[in-house]
């Protein structure tokens, strides 16, 4: 069995804004009862001894933690590579200050659009004036900047004001990942998926990109899975190299398996009732859908089982109510006919370019008494993988 090398520790789902493409669950006040400090600091310390070398620090927003420094100082001196997946909205200087002093390693910093009111509008929430600010602040303080975009059908025709603004703003690398349809993207699924008309403008103008910039800003560009004709490999499979621990301490085998958990008769993997170490080896979740036996034809017999995994569990569950099935973004699937009336739909010329959203709701927290650590430990820094893109 192979070892993990990322966590992803969403700390809170507490969050400043409201995006309608958010992946966190729907039933959000479920996770009000967070982990404390010690208990964060025990989840880095036992995966740090499995074997991680990630730890991607997540929500909702990670900053609405109050311990966030502690946390981060803990992480750093367990020789842990830290990465903060945040909003900006929190990030004052003394707080930056605070976390590059704790041995913060990177930064991902999320964006709606290169538009101040279609940005406001996404985020529903007056925020673009702050997360440039937030931006420089970063540059200022040396960190490596990693940009967040999820595009959907209503900010998807600006990629290339994004791209030029993430250049302005001296990014590092900009994420540009068409929406996953799990939480509230999945709520709001018909108005976010652009149109095909969309996706190939999109990809020209980051073609383009690539050759104008060079080295000079990595671009990693994501297309919707519901335009493949394969799925994509899928967190490398089902509990493989990397998993999730949400507020109130569940562990998943990836950031959106939050409703397959519920529809599985399955015990919960919980951080207070296991070792992180028994869950990623025992707990039946994780255990349900690793390696190749559960398949179902046509995946069982298809020779890309060891390249795409069978798809995504949560988009299979998502569509047809069953994670075990293929995924329906596979042209080989026999759910296959979901995709496509969902495309089809999207494509409709009658239809309106941009529909109501419902935005994500917000979660109140309970309190908890936080701890301080002190001092830190040097080592060197790995390679930062690719995350999941939050809001």
């Amino acid at each position: 069995m192979d070892k993990p090398y990322g966590l992803l520790a969403e700390l809170t789902y507490s969050c400043p804004l409201q995006c309608a493409y958010c992946s966190n669950p729907l039933q959000l006040d479920d996770y009000r009862d967070e982990l404390s400090t010690e208990e964060w600091q025990r989840v880095f310390a036992e995966a740090a001894d499995l074997g991680v070398l990630q730890l991607h620090l997540s929500g909702g927003e990670p900053l609405q933690r109050r311990d966030i420094v502690d946390l981060v100082q803990s992480a750093n001196q367990l020789g842990l590579y830290t990465n903060l997946i945040t909003s900006g909205l929190g990030l004052s200087t003394r707080r930056a200050e605070q976390l590059r002093n704790a041995g913060l390693d990177h930064v991902q910093l999320s964006i709606q659009a290169d538009d101040q009111a279609l940005s406001d509008q996404i985020a529903v929430t007056t925020s673009f004036e702050r997360k440039q600010v937030a931006a420089r602040l970063i540059k200022q303080l040396g960190w490596p900047l990693t940009l967040n975009v999820v595009l959907h059908r209503q900010n998807i025709d600006r990629i290339g004001g994004m791209l030029d603004m993430a250049v302005a703003m001296e990014a590092d690398r900009i994420e540009l990942a068409n929406t996953q349809y799990a939480g509230w993207a999945g709520l709001n699924q018909a108005e976010l998926l652009p149109t095909r008309d969309q996706l190939e403008r999109a990809e020209a103008v980051v073609r383009a990109a690539r050759e104008r910039l060079g080295n000079r800003m990595e671009i990693i560009y994501v297309i919707p899975d519901y335009y493949s004709k394969y799925p994509k490999p899928c967190m490398d499979g089902w509990a493989s190299r990397q998993f999730t621990v949400v507020p109130n301490g569940e562990a998943l085998p990836c950031p959106a398996a939050h409703e397959v958990a519920r529809g599985l008769d399955l015990p919960p993997a919980s951080v207070r009732e296991h070792s992180l170490e028994w869950i990623w080896e025992k707990a039946p979740l994780f255990q349900q859908f690793r390696g190749d036996a559960w398949m179902p034809d046509p995946c069982r017999s298809c020779e890309r089982k060891e390249i795409d995994f069978g798809g995504c569990r949560c988009q299979a569950f998502a569509l047809t109510g069953d994670a075990a099935r293929t995924d329906p973004v596979c042209h080989l699937s026999p759910d296959h006919g979901l995709v496509e009336a969902a495309v089809a739909a999207a494509n409709d010329p009658m239809r309106p370019q941009h529909g109501p959203l419902i935005p994500r709701q917000q979660v109140g927290r309970t309190k908890r008494t936080t701890t301080s650590t002190q001092g830190r430990t040097a080592r060197t820094p790995v390679p930062l993988s690719p995350t999941i893109l939050k809001g």
